[in-house]
Order: C-alpha cells, then sequence, then structure tokens
C-alpha cells in the first residue's frame, strides 16, 4: 500500500528520537483534502495507542503505519520521501492515484469545483470534498467560511442545494470543518 524510502525512515526516526513520548510511536498519514497540486496529506508521529478505531494498521520496513479508513485507496502505490532543498527539506507523496476514485465523489467533487467554490470565493472561502459516504457528502470550509457565523445558511441554502440538486446519490452534505480554527471568518 506504502512504500517509505530510505531516507523518509531515517528523517522519521530522527523525529521519533526527539518526541516527548514514552509509548510506542506509529506513524500516521491520512489524506485530508484535495487542491490543484493533488492530495493534501496530514502525517504524524502517534502513541500506538492512539488509533481511531477505523484506522488501518500496515507494517512499513519494521515501522507501525495506521492509515486512515478513508485514505487507504487512494493511498495505494504511494511513495513517502523525504527530499532535501536549499532551503530545508521536508517530506514528499508521490502518489499515482486519480483525486477520486468513485463516479459519485467525481460528480459531487465537479460541482464543488464549477458551482460551489466560485461563489464562497466572494467572501475568501472555499469547499473541499473530503469524501461521500452513504449518500452524504462529507466536506470542509477553507478560508473566510472556516469559522464564519453564518456557515450554516451558506451549507443548508447554498452548498447543500447545489450538490444534492446536481448529483442524484447525495441526499445530504455534512460539514466536517473545525470552525473553532478559523482564524478570519470575515473577510
Amino acid at each position: 500500500m506504502l512504500e517509505i524510502t530510505e531516507k523518509a525512515r531515517e528523517m522519521l526516526n530522527q523525529f521519533a528520537e526527539q518526541a516527548e513520548n514514552e509509548g510506542e510511536l506509529a506513524l500516521k498519514v491520512d489524506i485530508v483534502g484535495r487542491g490543484p497540486k493533488g492530495f493534501n496529506y496530514d502525517l504524524q508521529l502517534v502513541d500506538k495507542n492512539d488509533a481511531q478505531e477505523d484506522d488501518i494498521e500496515i507494517e512499513v520496513n519494521g515501522m507501525a503505519v495506521f492509515v486512515g479508513a478513508r485514505s487507504a485507496l487512494y493511498l495505494d502505490g504511494t511513495t513517502l520521501d523525504y527530499k532535501e532543498t536549499l532551503m530545508g527539506g521536508g517530506f514528499s507523496f508521490e502518489n499515482p492515484n486519480p483525486l477520486w476514485i468513485d463516479d459519485l465523489s467525481k460528480a459531487v467533487a465537479e460541482i464543488i469545483a464549477e458551482q460551489v467554490n466560485p461563489v464562497v470565493a466572494t467572501h475568501g472561502g472555499h469547499v473541499d470534498l473530503i469524501g461521500v459516504d452513504d449518500g452524504k457528502a462529507i466536506i470542509a470550509f477553507g478560508g473566510g467560511c472556516q469559522g464564519c457565523g453564518m456557515v450554516d445558511v451558506t451549507l443548508k441554502q447554498g452548498v447543500e442545494v447545489m450538490i444534492t440538486e446536481g448529483v442524484p446519490g447525495v441526499s445530504e452534505v455534512v460539514d466536517a470543518t473545525d470552525h473553532a480554527a478559523g482564524t478570519d471568518p470575515f473577510y
């Protein structure tokens, strides 16, 4: 499912040694969004006991790795590397997978890109599709929409209407945004 290069493993080991954690550490990998340049990832070293109930546990070169259940299909064949640059270094992913595998998710993503985002962009916001489960499109607001007091109205009277009318098979839109983390909700 996931490969880790020698350099990436070396850097993960260095970070694990610096961590102030007495338990056994594992790598947690999740896809948290999609953008014009591909997938957005969340990469963390976590205590092995802090795995989510639906995480998939794999072992890569002797390292315990937890992959979010929703991300697993999209990480197949992916390589995690660490690249050094003049500005420092960082982890990078080489992922051969398409942004969306199923037709329902592709259709919702298209509605968001073509109809929803141009409207919310006028307020400095954007909407990202996290996934589609059992006819529910799970989204996250960002930019000026994250933490906005009118986000419920935007969701129910705007985003949900555009998606449910444009994509048969989606009956509800669920907001999974951490609105407390918004720093500039009123653009």
